[in-house]
């Protein structure tokens, strides 16, 4: 979907005489991007750390909530302000997907602890949905790779989350006792990963944005009580 933005100026006639006014009709963008390893989520950095600015081009976007600079995986940008509050508002609980590699083998205890919440920094975690995958899944190798370590296994976990908290799925296995080694996050609400790699962005298609607007401010969206 290429950005139009279209410039009207009618001559609008009242009671008080020839009134001329400027409506200005801008397309609004919708970017998907694949975020890579040690990249900030924001526009510019004081330190000179890689940013968005090394990989999109696109004037006005920002990023709909964020990921870790340890993280990778799924973000979206636009300009339009009224989804991105929808989406961040956490009372709509929006799902958030991610592919967590965890250090160890979780135990049925730690994946139900998972499941149902868990104490984070004095308030508890909503319960989210947490399934084993029974392969590795199929990534680009990460730069630099994860520390690895012969004696002690490696498990992948798929992890849904309806909140967005700092670091939350770090915190989250960390606390049952199997640490993060990699996270890439693959899912936003409708929206995937599908059609990207690491560092790479486009507009998101028609059926896709329709999708999501679907899928954000549908009447039937549940609304979730903290």
């Amino acid at each position: 979907m290429k950005p139009l933005c279209q410039i009207f100026l009618p001559n609008l006639k009242d009671w008080k005489g020839w009134v001329h006014s400027f409506v200005v009709l801008c397309v609004m963008r919708y970017l998907k991007f694949y975020k890579p390893y040690g990249v900030l989520t924001q526009f510019t950095d004081r330190e000179g750390r890689p940013t968005l600015q090394s990989f999109i081009p696109v004037p006005r976007v920002y990023p709909v909530g964020r990921l870790d600079r340890d993280s990778e995986g799924l973000l979206l940008l636009t300009d339009d302000g009224r989804l991105n509050a929808r989406l961040i508002d956490p009372k709509f609980g929006h799902e958030r997907i991610y592919w967590v590699q965890v250090e160890g083998i979780p135990t049925p205890q730690a994946l139900q602890q998972l499941q149902q919440g868990l104490i984070i920094q004095g308030r508890k975690t909503r319960p989210a949905q947490v399934k084993v995958l029974a392969e590795e899944p199929t990534l680009p190798p990460r730069d630099p790779p994860i520390r690895f370590r012969r004696s002690i296994p490696t498990t992948w976990l798929e992890l849904t989350l309806r909140e967005g908290r700092n670091r939350q799925v770090r915190r989250m296995t960390a606390a049952v006792g199997i640490p993060t080694l990699r996270l890439v996050r693959v899912g936003l609400g409708p929206l995937s990963l599908a059609g990207l790699a690491p560092g790479q962005w486009q507009d998101l298609s028609e059926v896709e944005l329709a999708q999501l607007r679907q899928y954000c401010f549908s009447q039937t969206i549940r609304v979730i009580s903290s």
